[in-house]
């Protein structure tokens, strides 16, 4: 339910309906959000007890997954796709720690995300923060600020990090996938990580709370997930595998919850 008073501090914004970003942020302990969000992210921590996992491991394998990125690959360009709103240790954070030159585009269709993320941002002319569908990938590559910091001639890492199980089987998601392959150079690199279905209850039972409340929301299996790739990429090691478990240096046994979103990273051949 809209709160009155935040639809008079924001006008402009949809305070009426959750949104992913808004969501995920409450989800990971953020407050830029509101009371909507806060009631769509309470049915996943109130009714589903444990599933608010599934957004943390999330962030933990993406701040892994860059760290890595940089110091073992090489890789100082980025381009973070649907990157939701801005949290501790973002991609540019966790990248320009170890290579300040590192630089960064976040892209997002939320328009709050492009206000408070330009406003974090405004002192750090190697980030970039653009109001885009990830959905409409030809806009992205074509917009000014990432023409300005991308050099797609030198290695790339494309990130989509919980973004591919929000584009429904009809928006065609590997072909996403295929566009971006298409304008990077061999030794560039994908990280995806997405709900992961095990054809169990709480798979079902998550993918029918998101596609009633925002009419997006894929559990897809492991041999789904890995065909996102498609051909001309090599998955790193450890392969797909839930999020949690990837490259983590103590792993523990995993909650049912926690098995279900999968991380990997592959390197365009």
């Amino acid at each position: 339910m809209a709160d009155a008073d935040e639809q008079a501090r924001f006008p402009g914004f949809d305070v009426t309906k959750p949104s992913i970003a808004r969501t995920y942020d409450y989800l990971l302990g953020g407050k830029d959000n509101f009371a909507v969000d806060r009631a769509f992210g309470d049915k996943f921590i109130h009714d589903l007890p444990g599933s608010n996992q599934i957004a943390l491991d999330n962030r933990g394998a993406l701040i892994r997954a860059i760290g890595e990125l940089v110091t073992t690959a090489g890789i100082r360009q980025f381009v973070d796709l649907g990157s939701g709103l801005p949290t501790a240790d973002n991609v540019h954070q966790v990248a320009q720690r170890f290579a300040p030159e590192a630089k960064v585009v976040y892209v997002d269709n939320d328009p709050i995300v492009l206000a408070h993320g330009r406003a974090i941002l405004a002192e750090n002319d190697n980030t970039a923060v653009i109001q885009a569908d990830l959905r409409e990938p030809k806009t992205i590559v074509e917009n000014p600020e990432t023409q300005r910091l991308i050099d797609f001639t030198e290695p790339v890492a494309v990130i989509f990090s919980a973004t591919l199980h929000h584009v429904n089987d009809d928006e065609d998601p590997a072909g996403l996938v295929r566009f971006w392959h298409d304008r990077i150079v061999a030794g560039s690199h994908v990280f995806i990580s997405h709900f992961r279905s095990e054809n169990d209850p709480r798979s079902e039972e998550l993918q029918h709370l998101l596609q009633g409340s925002l009419g997006r929301g894929r559990w897809r299996t492991d041999d789904e997930i890995r065909a996102l790739f498609g051909e001309g990429f090599t998955l790193q090691p450890p392969g797909l595998v839930p999020a949690a478990l990837w490259r983590h240096p103590d792993p523990e046994d995993l909650t049912d919850y926690q098995r279900l979103i999968a991380a990997a990273l592959a390197i365009k051949n």
